[in-house]
C-alpha cells in the first residue's frame, strides 16, 4: 500500500486518538487503550514498509505520548459497568455497523421466503412449526383462544425457560461464527424462515391483526436481539477473514472480544423479551393502545441504544 493510502485510510483513527489524549474529546479508557493498540500496529506496519517516513515519526511520537497516559486512566477507572454501557460499547459497536445491517437483510430476506413459501406450499407451514404445534394451535383457534399456549406454563417458569432459551440462540449465532460465519447466516436463515412461517400461518386463518399485537408484545426486542447476536457472529466471522493492517491472530482475538461484548449488551435484552413474553403477552385481553405502546416502546429502546446512541457518540467524537 503506498504511503499516501495507508494515511488517507487511517488518519481519521490518528486524529481520534490525539484529540482523545489532548483532553479534547471524551472517550473511556477500554476505547482509548484499543485505539493505542491499533497505533501501534500502524507503527510496525509504518516502520517496516515507511521507514524514516514523517508518517512513522508521526505515529512513533503519538504512541510515546499515549503509554503513559493510557494505562493511568485506565487505573482511574471506578465504574467500569457504567463506563461500558455509556460509552465502551455504543463506541465500539459503531464501528460493526456493516455487520449489523447484514445480519438484519439476511433475517428480514428469510422471513420474506418463509412467508412466501407457506403461501405456495401447503404442508410448508406443519414441516417448520411441526405437526404437534400446528394442531395445538389449530385447536386454541377453535376454541377462540388462538394465542393460548402463552397461557400453558406458569410466569416463572415460562420467563425461566423462553429466557435461556433465547440466550442459547443467541450463542449459537455468536459461536458459529467461527465457520467463517456461514454458521451464523444460517441461524439467520433458519429463524427467519420460521418466523415467515410462524406469522402467516395466523394471517392465512384471519388472525393477522391479533397475531402481531399479541406476539410483537415480546418479539419485538426478542427478534432484534437475536439479529444482533448475528452481528456478533458475523464481527467474529469478519476478525477472521479480514485483518487489515492487524494480524491475523490480533485481527481474530479483536473479533473474539468485540463479538463477546455485543453478547454481553445483549443479555438484559433477552431478561427484559423473556419477562414481557412470560408474564405480559397471556393477557390477551388487554386493550390495543397499551399493546401498541409495549410494542412501539421496545422497537424504540432498541433502536435508540443499538442505532442512534451509538451514531450520536461517534459524531460528537
Amino acid at each position: 500500500m503506498r504511503e499516501a493510502a495507508f494515511v488517507k485510510r487511517n488518519k481519521d483513527k490518528w486524529a481520534v486518538f490525539e484529540n482523545a489524549l489532548s483532553n479534547r474529546t471524551e472517550i473511556s479508557p477500554d476505547v482509548l487503550s484499543d485505539l493505542y493498540i491499533e497505533i501501534t500496529d500502524h507503527l510496525s506496519y509504518a516502520k517496516t514498509f515507511y521507514t524514516g517516513s514523517n508518517t512513522e515519526f508521526y505515529l512513533n511520537g503519538l504512541a510515546s505520548q499515549a503509554h503513559r497516559q493510557i494505562y493511568k486512566t485506565k487505573k482511574e477507572s471506578k465504574n467500569r459497568i457504567v463506563s461500558f454501557w455509556k460509552t465502551e460499547f455504543p463506541t465500539m459497536f459503531y464501528q460493526h455497523r456493516r455487520e449489523l445491517l447484514i445480519a438484519f437483510l439476511v433475517f428480514a430476506f428469510f422471513t420474506a421466503v418463509g412467508a412466501f413459501s407457506s403461501a405456495n406450499e401447503g404442508d410448508f407451514v406443519r414441516s417448520i412449526l411441526g405437526d404437534g404445534y400446528v394442531n395445538m394451535t389449530l385447536e386454541n383457534i377453535e376454541n377462540d383462544d388462538p394465542m393460548a399456549v402463552y397461557k400453558q406454563m406458569g410466569e416463572v417458569n415460562m420467563f425461566l425457560g423462553i429466557t435461556i432459551n433465547n440466550i442459547t440462540v443467541a450463542v449459537y449465532a455468536f459461536a458459529f461464527g467461527i465457520l467463517l460465519g456461514i454458521g451464523t447466516l444460517y441461524i439467520m436463515l433458519r429463524n427467519g424462515i420460521m418466523l415467515g412461517s410462524f406469522q402467516y400461518f395466523f394471517f392465512d386463518k384471519g388472525l393477522g391483526w391479533e397475531s402481531v399485537r399479541t406476539i410483537w408484545i415480546h418479539g419485538t426486542i426478542e427478534i432484534s436481539v437475536i439479529i444482533i447476536a448475528g452481528c456478533a457472529g458475523l464481527v467474529l466471522a469478519n476478525g477472521m477473514l479480514f485483518p487489515g493492517t492487524y494480524t491475523r491472530l490480533e485481527s481474530f482475538r479483536r473479533g473474539v472480544v468485540n463479538g463477546l461484548k455485543i453478547m454481553l449488551s445483549t443479555v438484559p435484552f433477552f431478561i427484559i423479551a423473556g419477562f414481557l413474553e412470560g408474564f405480559v403477552t397471556r393477557h390477551t385481553e388487554m386493550p390495543d393502545w397499551l399493546a401498541i405502546f409495549i410494542i412501539l416502546g421496545s422497537l424504540a429502546l432498541i433502536i435508540f441504544y443499538y442505532i442512534i446512541y451509538p451514531y450520536q457518540l461517534n459524531k460528537k467524537t
